[in-house]
């Protein structure tokens, strides 16, 4: 990399084993936003399920590469055109060590929905057929429905569903059950956005692989809370957003077996997908650029680069403990409240509580927290199958991040329990 495009410098010490313990408050300061004030009322920000903050690293990320090194990639010889690309693959490069991957199998993209679309068209839309099924589980995203029923929709192939526990988790004998000589594929979310429940992802897939099924992993919710090895996995397939890792919007990857992406198709074509442009054919470009027509979001990709320095520096095993004890904190309080339920109690969960409190609308109870300061979503979550299942129409959601504080917590309370009393 260039002497002007050095990747920021981590906040903190490595934080490897035997690591000492993490300046949390001095963490937050690094997060511009949090400082701010919304209704006269300090900003207390638990919509990270949403998206994640940014800390003054990437803002500055994104910035120096448009005050100084703006340029198209691959499409120069000049200085500046070298050093856009640079600063872009090198984002590639920080994501593969971050993930555990080659730089060669992970594709950049606007995010997971872009992910598991490409997925959809470029794997299953020319492999399945009548008589195939699709396994999904109840918990999917949207972004992990939609695509595959469109697939179905265009092959004749069926949709299967594999349901919950009563606690939000995973009900394994069932989905093992599902997994049928007819399914060719399984979408499955690593963390659900609404119950926070972990899925054992590692077993599904060594149990799915078994039966020559192809797996598809959404890890939104994942990526920004764990360390994440997807070899290890052992799963086909696994998308990342990084505006939910504390990277810009329109950013994030597609990882996949090298096997898959060389007998994949184009999902769009343009520049850059290319190696050679004949009016009587064309030759594709070798995969991951096979897969990346047009110009990218390169600031945003320099940008999530910076994010991964970020989250390398504080230590992913450090994030989950702290985001750890935020949840319990959360949870202990929140349970002490009349008339609120906690949607999603699985045994392994992520830093996510979904919650109602009786006679409230989700809607007017987060309106009201708002106005206390406390930012939460209401909703369906982009999580229809689920709410039907829970017959609810929509849930308050508190999702926390590392950078949030056990004051919040206790804010979160307060200011719930005053909704409460305006609402009786």
């Amino acid at each position: 990399m260039s002497a002007t495009l050095h990747p920021h410098p981590n906040p903190l010490p490595p934080a490897g084993e035997g690591a000492g313990s993490i300046d949390w408050s001095r963490v937050r300061a690094d997060f511009p936003l949090l400082a701010r004030e919304v209704h006269g009322k300090p900003l207390v920000y638990l919509d990270s399920a949403n998206t994640g903050q940014k800390p003054a690293a990437v803002i500055e990320a994104v910035d120096d590469f448009y005050r100084r090194h703006n340029a198209n990639v691959s499409r120069a010889v000049h200085a500046l055109g070298s050093e856009a690309t640079e600063a872009y693959e090198g984002a590639r490069a920080r994501l593969a060590r971050f993930l555990k991957v080659r730089a060669d199998e992970l594709v950049l993209c606007s995010g997971t929905t872009f992910a598991l679309n490409l997925v959809a068209y470029s794997w299953a839309l020319p492999r399945l057929k009548a008589g195939d099924a699709i396994l999904l589980t109840r918990m999917e995203h949207h972004a992990n429905i939609v695509p595959w029923q469109l697939v179905a929709e265009r092959t004749g192939a069926r949709i299967k569903v594999a349901e919950l526990r009563p606690d939000g988790a995973l009900d394994l004998d069932a989905l093992f059950a599902a997994m049928t000589p007819d399914v060719r594929l399984l979408g499955l979310a690593h963390v659900s956005n609404v119950l926070g429940t972990i899925n054992p992802v590692a077993a599904i897939c060594r149990e799915a692989r078994a039966r020559g099924i192809t797996t598809v992993v959404d890890g939104s919710q994942a990526a920004p809370h764990m360390a994440l090895d997807l070899p290890a996995l052992g799963c086909d397939f696994y998308a990342v957003t990084g505006h939910k890792m504390c990277g810009p919007t329109g950013t994030g990857a597609l990882w996949a077996r090298r096997e898959h992406l060389e007998a994949m198709p184009p999902f769009l074509g343009g520049g850059e997908m290319i190696k050679e442009v004949r009016l009587e054919g064309t030759v594709f470009n070798d995969p991951p650029h096979r897969f990346e027509a047009g110009t990218p979001n390169i600031a945003g990709h320099v940008g999530l680069g910076a994010a991964v320095d970020y989250l390398s520096g504080l230590g992913m095993a450090h994030v989950a403990a702290r985001e750890a004890e935020l949840l319990a904190h959360a949870t202990e309080e929140l349970q002490r409240i009349d008339g609120l339920r906690i949607i999603g109690t699985a045994p392994e969960k992520a830093a996510v509580v979904s919650f109602l409190v009786d006679g409230a609308h989700a809607h007017d109870l987060a309106t009201l927290l708002d106005l206390d300061g406390v930012a939460v979503r209401s909703g369906h979550h982009c999580a229809h199958p689920l709410m039907q299942w829970y017959g609810v129409p929509a849930t308050c959601r508190a999702s926390f991040a590392f950078y949030n504080t056990h004051a919040d917590v206790e804010a979160l309370a307060a200011a719930l329990r005053k909704a409460r009393s305006l609402l009786a």
